[in-house]
């Protein structure tokens, strides 16, 4: 299976209808964390394995008890209130506080399942990570008519933005 990175595109307005998820965008490194038994891979948007960068991470994908899957996310480090510090992160001296926040799942036990809707995706993603130890946790979404809102939010804190995603299919290459 081949995986590409789903990449944000910059939006002018926040959509409202029931179809769309709406999520808070950290400040962080975009990866792909695979694992394979006891192997974990974090896959940067250039290729990279960066596994070795950020143990916490991996520990928590070893202590999954399923053995294969494939996530989309976010590498982050949080502070005190809950906000991403990229600054943190990007510094390198903090590594061993990088979380993962993930927000959607591409495969399970060695099956594609990007055919299925984005919301069905949510649902296996919260099931994989069900009882999760820290260092993976699921990034909040909201549906419907919040977007507007939550973006105004996100702009009064200082947020990065608000990602939005209809219940859409991804297409396999």
């Amino acid at each position: 299976m081949r995986f590409e990175f789903c990449l944000p595109t910059l939006g002018k307005a926040v959509p409202a209808g029931a179809e769309w998820f709406h999520e808070i965008k950290n400040d962080g490194y975009r990866l792909r964390i695979e694992r394979d038994g006891e192997r974990v891979r974090l896959i940067t948007k250039g290729g990279h394995d960066w596994a070795k960068h950020f143990p916490w991470i991996v520990e928590a994908a070893l202590k999954n008890r399923t053995k294969q899957f494939i996530i989309d996310d976010e590498a982050v480090i949080l502070v005190v209130d809950g906000i991403s510090d990229f600054n943190a992160l990007h510094s390198g001296r903090h590594n061993g506080e990088v979380q993962l926040c993930a927000f959607d799942v591409l495969a399970i036990g060695g099956e594609d399942i990007r055919a299925l809707p984005l919301s069905m995706r949510k649902t296996n993603l919260e099931r994989l990570l069900r009882g999760r130890p820290d260092g993976i946790f699921i990034n909040p979404f909201e549906t419907g008519a919040i977007g507007p809102d939550l973006f105004q939010a996100a702009c009064r804190i200082g947020l990065e933005g608000v990602n939005r995603r209809p219940n859409l299919i991804l297409q396999a290459e």
